[in-house]
């Protein structure tokens, strides 16, 4: 059944300093052995998970670095900057290795496919980009949402992708073909984050309305929400098999749930 998890707290916290200016955006590549962290002060640090140590940080250049995304492989990170590029920097030389340009305005939000074919991102003008990491070029521009695209993310199988936007509304695209597939509608204002289960099947979103949702990508409908949090959910994010789901809010609180597998 859906719940709220009785986990215990036994949280092993480490804090580790290094960035000058606000942080925006952390994401860990998919061995789980190193972080990165984009700020304010236009750097990307890399961290050993393990010790806590700095291993790297990387000059975004002036306020050109917002969020950030790992390769798959693990060998790049991705981040959207405010001139509407996707600047793709080596882990081992610390350096610009590729800009792909949308042509658009600030990228707000970006995610790599599993496969490694392709990354998305998402623009304060609604406006999705699709490319291809092999040949850098745009193979689809989307424009789906009215207002900024807060979130997006690929399914395991790399099929299918889902956006969410300021307009209250997600939206799941056919990856192959830029097809819209559905809108869903149910958050009551902004949806800050979405995340796909990893069963293919499920999806996650939280919203400034303070709920948590998880959707059928299949049926294109919502199955579950959780209302627990008392201000607005900034993000949410599945484990490694799908049975839990976390998020984190202006409330102080990350609340982990169960869901059924």
């Amino acid at each position: 059944s859906w719940s709220r998890s009785q986990m215990t707290k036994q949280w092993y916290q480490r804090r580790v300093r290094g960035h000058q200016l606000g942080i925006v955006s952390v994401t860990i590549n998919s061995a789980g052995t190193v972080a990165a962290s984009s700020s304010l002060d236009s750097t990307i640090k890399l961290w050993d998970l393990d010790s806590s140590k700095q291993i790297k940080s990387i000059d975004a250049g002036p306020v050109d670095c917002w969020s950030v995304a790992f390769s798959p492989d693990g060998q790049y990170v991705g981040s959207g900057s405010h001139s509407g590029k996707i600047n793709l920097f080596g882990i081992e030389s610390g350096k610009l290795e590729q800009t792909l340009d949308t042509r658009g305005k600030f990228v707000m939000s970006i995610a790599y496919s599993p496969d490694g074919h392709f990354i998305a991102c998402g623009g304060i003008d609604g406006i999705v980009c699709i490319f291809d990491l092999a040949t850098g070029k745009l193979l689809h521009t989307l424009e789906g949402h009215a207002m900024p695209i807060r979130s997006l993310t690929f399914s395991p199988d790399s099929q299918l992708l889902t956006t969410c936007s300021d307009d209250k509304s997600t939206k799941i695209y056919d990856v192959q073909h830029a097809n819209l597939i559905g809108t869903l509608s149910g958050h009551g204002s902004y949806v800050l984050c979405v995340d796909f289960c990893p069963d293919n099947t499920h999806f996650a979103t939280s919203s400034s309305d303070r709920k948590v949702k998880v959707w059928d990508a299949g049926m294109r409908r919502a199955v579950h929400t959780f209302s627990d949090h008392t201000d607005q959910v900034w993000g949410v994010a599945y484990n490694e098999n799908g049975s839990k789901l976390v998020s984190v809010s202006d409330d102080k609180q990350i609340i982990v749930y169960e869901c059924p597998i």
